[in-house]
């Protein structure tokens, strides 16, 4: 009796090691499948800050000249204007469309201009003549010294005609660098202005229906309803610089 008890004793042991060891290897298992399924795409840059490639004016093939690249950055360089726009210039927009996404980027606007950036863009000539006819838009303006600075909804940062921001109090002026951040995940859109949450709300819902109702874009036929477009920035005309702009598909 004396020799079983610790023969018995070892086997159970044995047998509880062996269990916890399959116990380990397949949450492991488990981890890396999950790991797998919800792995989220890396940062994409958009601009090789050393030409356009990934980028067309809105309704051509290829990109006006009024754009530059210039010290890894884009510059809107206008030497005479069409209208609001540059000549040979128009709105830059991405080949690529995107639905949930992050998009991270800086800009500089010069003093008393104003620009945007667009997401959602539908570009149909047929249908919309500029991104701001489909697309959904964030100001990119001088506060200080344009007169969309006095207008709600037309501020720097806030989403045009529809939500304003609290951006006035993160803008840096005129001729230095912005870092904004577009953040649209499944109906939650999120703003931010030099890492400060600026903005909030949800697209789609009858709430997003009403306040596309009660602005400019009414008329717009379908306007609002697009979840998945292209990313745009804006030709209005005056100079503006972007940099650094990367992109998450969520």
């Amino acid at each position: 009796m004396k020799y079983i008890l610790p023969f018995i004793i070892a086997v159970a042991v044995l047998f509880a090691c062996n269990s916890s060891d399959n116990a380990s290897a397949d949450t492991g298992e488990d981890s890396k499948t999950d790991t797998a399924e919800n792995k989220i795409e890396d940062w994409v840059s958009l601009y090789n800050g050393k030409d356009f490639t990934g980028w067309h004016s809105y309704g051509k093939d290829s990109v006006g000249s009024a754009w530059k690249t210039e010290d890894s950055a884009i510059h809107l360089k206008p030497l005479q204007r069409n209208s609001w726009q540059s000549a040979n210039g128009g709105d830059l927009v991405t080949d690529e469309e995107y639905g949930n996404f992050d998009l991270k980027l800086e800009w500089k606007i010069s003093e008393a201009g104003n620009s945007g950036i667009f997401f959602y863009v539908h570009e149909d000539l047929t249908k919309f003549k500029n991104p701001n006819q489909s697309g959904l838009e964030m100001q990119i303006n001088d506060d200080a010294h344009n007169e969309n600075g006095m207008i709600e909804k037309q501020r720097a940062g806030d989403l045009v005609g529809l939500v304003p921001s609290s951006s006035a109090k993160f803008l840096k002026p005129a001729g230095e660098w912005n870092q904004s951040e577009i953040k649209s995940n499944r109906g939650k859109l999120d703003f931010f202005m030099n890492s400060h949450h600026v903005l909030s709300t949800t697209l789609w819902n009858d709430d997003w229906q009403d306040l596309v109702d009660d602005s400019k874009f009414k008329k717009i036929e379908n306007y609002g309803t697009y979840k998945k477009g292209r990313i745009a920035l804006q030709d209005h005309g005056e100079e503006v610089w972007f940099r650094n702009i990367m992109i998450k598909k969520l």
